[in-house]
């Protein structure tokens, strides 16, 4: 069952295009991590789903509802927590986090208590005073006191420390439990590689690989680490070959799965003294699709949002 689904979204601002055929979709109870570089249009797909802007042109549901028409009533199921947190600053911690709780009609006291202690946040505090992590701690307590069916969070924990973090993912563990779905927006990919169900990266605006961490895995193949007893100095010119690194004596690279068998005929030709085989980690499939150049879509968007406020 979609909780979410987007259908070939786009958004241009004036002549240029900030998201190009987005598609997404989150099941019930999934953790579907987005990721990409700062820039690559993850803000921006967020703030269409959440109804701040308008999508050019595609297909926007979440519940079933048109993100833009029902906006009003998919918030009453939905809690969002920025990456960038601005709060006020003559409000104590706790007063923000009441009022954000009121605004939804809920209580949430006993879940609220419960969160402001696993997080070590003091909420007696004026704003003014918070450290970036503290404020994040602000927003994170007021989104997950609520009672929500579909959480997104965008770069939720920016600015905490390790020992927070390790909090954030044992609550977004509990949730999934609970049968709750999470879009998770992030760059930090060791965070979404225990976390999520399923990943889409995007690039410049167009979601550029999607499926789970196995699929995406057995695309780019394995990771081969090797100690030989004569050097390989062909090895760059061997195709399926990538990302080659070289540490005192041994030798580190990516084969693609339908080239391993070419590879390792090559490799034994120079008397094998060790030879390891371990899947990419997320960071080594993303710096694959990245390794051609990055993308400043989202702070071109951000300049085209502002001229049209």
């Amino acid at each position: 069952m979609s909780i979410l689904k987007t259908s070939a979204l786009t958004k241009d601002f004036g002549n240029f295009t900030a998201l190009d055929g987005v598609d997404i979709e989150v099941g019930k109870g999934e953790v579907y991590g987005f990721i990409g570089p700062n820039g690559a249009g993850k803000s921006t797909t967020i703030r269409v789903l959440l109804g701040i802007l308008k999508a050019t042109a595609g297909k926007v549901e979440i519940f079933g509802l048109d993100a833009w028409d029902d906006a009003v009533e998919i918030h009453k199921r939905v809690a969002y927590v920025p990456g960038d947190v601005n709060l006020w600053p003559n409000l104590t911690g706790g007063e923000v986090i009441d009022l954000f709780v009121k605004l939804r009609g809920g209580n949430g006291k006993m879940r609220r208590e419960e969160l402001i202690r696993r997080f070590g946040l003091d909420p007696t505090k004026k704003c003014r005073t918070y450290s970036k992590g503290n404020r994040q701690k602000v927003a994170l307590v007021a989104a997950l006191s609520m009672e929500a069916d579909l959480y997104i969070l965008d770069e939720p924990t920016s600015g905490l420390d390790p020992l927070m973090e390790r909090v954030f993912q044992e609550w977004v563990a509990e949730a999934k439990q609970q049968g709750k779905s999470i879009l998770l927006s992030s760059h930090i990919l060791s965070e979404v590689e225990k976390l999520c169900d399923k990943v889409a990266i995007i690039r410049q605006g167009k979601i550029i690989e999607t499926g789970t961490l196995r699929e995406l895995r057995h695309l780019t193949g394995s990771i081969l680490t090797v100690e030989t007893k004569r050097p390989m100095p062909l090895l760059h010119e061997v195709k399926g070959v990538h990302g080659i690194r070289e540490h005192q004596g041994t030798v580190s690279f990516q084969v693609d799965t339908e080239k391993m068998d070419e590879v390792m005929h090559y490799v034994s030709g120079f008397g094998v003294v060790r030879l390891e085989s371990s899947p990419p980690t997320l960071e080594e499939l993303f710096m694959r699709h990245y390794e051609e150049g990055g993308a400043t879509q989202e702070q071109e968007a951000a300049s085209h949002e502002q001229k049209l406020v």
